[in-house]
């Protein structure tokens, strides 16, 4: 389970790792948006409001139900399950030697050190 912090949110599709998003406050619901809805390679529990700092009590809330349904659909060996998985497995291949994002950055950083500008006269 994650908050959908930038850090964890990556480490976590780099990794291959199925999750489950809790998000709080600030970036983490664009995050949440982009791997649930975007991407589809994590769950949400349907956290639709912030926490509001310094308010006293002011907590996130998610119904059990939900929690309930996002670890069944996450543990599920049915095709939305199996589907996550297979996803977050081809992000992991693409950071890997060789994956298409390995490729990628390869290649920009040939195409910047063999421009004219970078190189010593």
């Amino acid at each position: 389970m994650t908050h959908c912090g930038w850090n964890p949110t990556l480490e976590s599709v780099f990794s291959g790792v199925p999750m489950i998003t809790w998000p709080h406050f600030g970036d983490q619901f664009l995050n949440e948006k982009l791997v649930v809805e975007v991407l589809k390679i994590r769950v949400g529990v349907g956290a639709k409001v912030p926490v509001s700092w310094g308010v006293k009590n002011s907590e996130v809330v998610v119904s059990r139900e939900n929690i309930e349904k996002a670890v069944r659909t996450l543990m599920d060996e049915g095709t939305e399950g199996r589907m996550m998985r297979e996803l977050s497995l081809k992000a992991k291949k693409a950071i890997e030697r060789g994956g298409l994002s390995d490729e990628n950055l390869a290649q920009m950083v040939k195409e910047i050190t063999n421009k004219h500008i970078f190189k010593k006269e």
